[in-house]
């Protein structure tokens, strides 16, 4: 049925515009975007391309977008302010004080809208994956989600700008891509898809036999192989409205006693596995790029990468990505009789050494060592004294919506961070200064942003966070304040890039986050050195960046395991 059908002007999402190669708009988060819009037929948005050119064609870029799709035109200077201190895509209400940055929450949000709109398009929901979470976790987080989101869309840009040669080397995330398709294949009661793929399996090894020799016979009759596609048929019913047909009979005895270990391998069809999500959306503009762009100057790149090529294969099959492509004048390339030469190639599966140093990090003997070199270097944790003689905040005179157990936590819990709040409020507080502009880097349900842009109407204050349910809980509570000086922004903290003079930013490293109060004490006791340790560093390097900096414990220190608070002045 169809959805209630807002004005699709509501929402505006403005794409960066860098330059155009025949059909193809960069930089490729834009095309990534425009081809997503395209598959779900979304009409949810007033698309802008934001360009960095004083005049762009305009009657070019017509010639390269997709079809039945109206986009203006703007400068970066004609943004919203909030939207001019992200990294684009951005998408934004019209005069709301709450947007999304980034390319995979830009995208995801598309998907939920263009739902919302018209709920008969559930192979659109689809693409979200088994319980919803496809490319949901931060690129700062999920190796997958920064090698769709990043890494494969920048190496091809960077691919695409140096001409490849004779001796042209394999971009490091385009072997990490193929590495990932190598895996095996995990999917959420994949029991049963294998049980069928075993049952037609021993059907094909059966002779021939004559057509009335019984339901075996028939089967191997049939003019489709019983082997032949059951994966792909199995991935592409999930992308259909209606349910696929489920199987008529139950296995044999024979086949459900079979234990899962021995069954067989389901073969990895797309990006995540067997079924075609959002991540296969992302990739296909990115290596369809890159594959037009060695097919014309052959280098010997398409042998060691047979996996990309057969994924690029299978993905020409599924119905909405062959519209879509027709929509945005995509002409894919057809490496069918070019397969069976790759099946035979060795690929290079591994990365270079300074890649598998990069990404793998070897913890030997945990914490103790470094901490004994350490302290013979006479390097140890020097925390100032707590700046703020009346530190705590009278809540009582507070509005109830600033408490914190209007975040929905318990007594306790808001107890303990009522105290937190009295240690960073006070900082703050003594800092700002009229328009200034305070940021509240992973901001969680804005329990630090909305007290200070209470008790700082002066200030502007900004909520980061990546976590979409998080932010529109603090949006609420803002909401029911009244609060005129507070942004929200879901973006991981590498899109936002605005300037700010006062900013709150908790990140801490594997044994500095041990300080949980049901670790054993001495666990514990070696996490908070380890917490210290880390702070001081990162006061130094703040240092080294013109920054005054003080280390200071909240207090009282039951308040939190991780109480440190780190204070940067500029100089």
């Amino acid at each position: 049925m169809k959805g209630s059908g807002k004005n699709f002007a509501e929402e505006h999402l403005y794409l960066e515009f860098s330059y155009q190669v025949e059909n193809c708009i960069f930089p490729l988060h834009t095309s990534v975007t425009l081809f997503l819009l395209s598959y779900c037929d979304c009409k949810e948005f007033r698309v802008f391309l934001v360009s960095s050119k004083e005049n762009a064609d305009v009657a070019l870029l017509q010639t390269v977008l997709p079809q039945d799709l109206e986009v203006g035109i703007i400068s970066r200077q004609e943004l919203p302010v909030m939207v001019q201190s992200c990294c684009l895509p951005v998408v934004m209400k019209k005069a709301d004080n709450f947007c999304r940055a980034g390319l995979s929450v830009t995208l995801r949000h598309i998907i939920q809208k263009t739902y919302e709109a018209d709920t008969s398009k559930k192979e659109v929901l689809e693409l979200l994956g088994f319980k919803k979470t496809c490319l949901k976790a931060c690129a700062e987080v999920s190796q997958w989600t920064r090698l769709c989101e990043l890494s494969i869309p920048l190496a091809v840009e960077r691919f695409l700008s140096e001409p490849p040669g004779p001796q042209a080397s394999i971009p490091e995330a385009m072997l990490q891509l193929e590495k990932k398709l190598r895996e095996p294949v995990r999917v959420h009661n994949d029991d049963k898809i294998r049980r069928q793929k075993l049952k037609r399996q021993q059907e094909a090894e059966l002779p021939r036999q004559s057509p009335g020799s019984g339901l075996r016979g028939a089967l191997r009759e049939s003019a489709e192989p019983p082997t032949e596609n059951l994966e792909l048929r199995v991935a592409l019913s999930r992308l259909r409205v209606q349910e696929a047909p489920s199987e008529s009979t139950r296995e044999p005895v024979h086949i459900r006693k079979v234990q899962t270990s021995d069954l067989p391998p389901l073969d990895h069809l797309f990006a995540e596995g067997l079924y075609f999500t959002l991540a296969d959306l992302v990739l296909l503009p990115c290596i369809h790029q890159f594959l037009a762009h060695i097919w014309k100057k052959p280098c010997g790149i398409l042998t060691h990468l047979p996996l990309i090529a057969s994924w690029y294969q299978k993905i020409q099959e599924v119905p909405g990505v062959i519209k879509a492509a027709a929509k945005c004048r995509m002409q894919f390339l057809q490496l069918s009789d070019f397969l069976p030469t790759l099946d035979k190639q060795s690929p290079i599966l591994s990365e270079s050494p300074e890649m598998e140093e990069k990404n793998c990090m070897h913890f030997i003997g945990g914490p103790r060592p470094t901490i004994s070199k350490l302290m013979k270097k006479g390097i140890e944790a020097k925390f100032s004294p707590h700046p703020c003689p009346n530190w705590t905040l009278d809540w009582s005179s507070l509005p109830a919506a600033v408490c914190p157990e209007e975040g929905n936590m318990s007594t306790e819990r808001a107890l303990r961070k009522q105290q937190q709040l009295n240690n960073l409020v006070s900082v703050v507080t003594n800092m700002a200064k009229p328009g200034d502009i305070v940021v509240d880097f992973c901001s969680g349900g804005g329990h630090v942003g909305i007290v200070l842009a209470h008790m700082l109407p002066s200030c502007q204050v900004v909520l980061i966070e990546n976590k979409e349910l998080s932010l529109v809980r603090a949006k609420k509570r803002s909401d029911d304040l009244g609060l005129s000086n507070i942004w929200f922004i879901q973006a991981n903290l590498d899109y936002f890039t605005g300037k700010f003079n006062i900013g709150e930013h908790m990140i801490l490293c594997r044994f500095a986050d041990q300080t949980a109060v049901q670790l054993p004490l001495e666990r514990r006791l070696i996490g908070k050195q380890c917490m210290c340790l880390v702070d001081v560093d990162r006061a130094w390097a703040a240092q080294e960046h013109g920054y005054s900096v003080r280390v200071i414990s909240m207090e009282p220190e039951s308040c939190s395991p991780k109480n440190n608070m780190i204070v940067g002045v500029p100089v």
